[in-house]
């Protein structure tokens, strides 16, 4: 088994540069850091190319046999974006989703602008956890790709189609034949009794800024979370895991 502890290494260098948006949509590859991710990629058949590894925890990555490769923590330190240096990091290839027919998914989740990465690596997790079939992001999102989106995930970034537009043609036309829905502050439709049959698509903005006007108007329904008036908002994440379960499971 290889082992590398100098930071002139040139796969170190490499690796480092995946922290950096343009590098990773340059190698169409994504960062893994920690055991989850490394571990949920390998599960969903994604291409690992190569996992750097402490020493001590070799053992537990067996299961990227050969594509292993023994570092110094000074090593993991440098290629990882994370503040505590990770027991292991690892490379990995995109998966591709395909933009054509996305219509026929039932069950869809749209955020427009999602700017946290934490915030998006949630919506996500939680989308796939309640049996969502599709995510778009639209407009202009946090880099999907983006380390801590690819940690929040916790490796649903693999088991969910997810596409991205800022095309709002290609919205109306690939989801015509489903109900549209806008979450809102001043909606009148309180989620507690509110129902909505399926297909549907329904739709997030962002922290700041809530949906803009284009995707409201093509929405056919609206709702909100009722709350105590003390409270004026709930985190995104939040409002997307409760309002998914009310339309998914509930």
């Amino acid at each position: 088994m290889e082992k590398i502890t100098s930071l002139s290494n040139s796969l170190v260098k490499e690796t480092a540069k995946l922290s950096q948006k343009k590098y990773r949509d340059a190698e169409c590859k994504i960062l893994l850091e920690g055991y989850k991710p490394i571990y949920e990629a390998y599960l969903c058949g994604l291409d690992i190319e190569y996992v750097f590894v402490n020493e001590s925890k070799v053992g537990e990555y067996k299961f990227v046999k050969e594509k292993l490769i023994i570092a110094s923590e000074a090593v993991l330190k440098k290629i990882s974006t994370t503040e505590s240096i990770p027991e292991a990091v690892g490379v990995c290839k995109r998966k591709s989703f395909d933009l054509n027919n996305v219509g026929k998914f039932q069950k869809v989740v749209l955020l427009e602008d999602i700017k946290d990465a934490g915030n998006l690596g949630t919506i996500l997790r939680t989308s796939c956890a309640l049996g969502a079939d599709l995510v778009v992001l639209f407009g202009d999102c946090v880099d999907l790709y983006n380390p801590k989106v690819v940690r929040s995930a916790v490796g649903a970034l693999w088991k969910i189609p997810i596409i991205q537009t800022t095309d709002i043609e290609f919205i109306k036309s690939q989801f015509k034949n489903h109900t549209k829905i806008a979450t809102l502050p001043r909606s009148k439709n309180l989620l507690s009794k509110f129902n909505s049959e399926i297909p549907f698509v329904v739709m997030f903005g962002s922290e700041a800024d809530g949906l803009s006007e284009k995707l409201i108007e093509v929405c056919d329904k609206d709702v909100k979370i009722e709350m105590k008036d003390n409270v004026e908002s709930l985190n995104l994440s939040i409002s997307c895991g409760i309002i998914l379960y009310k339309l998914l499971i509930n």
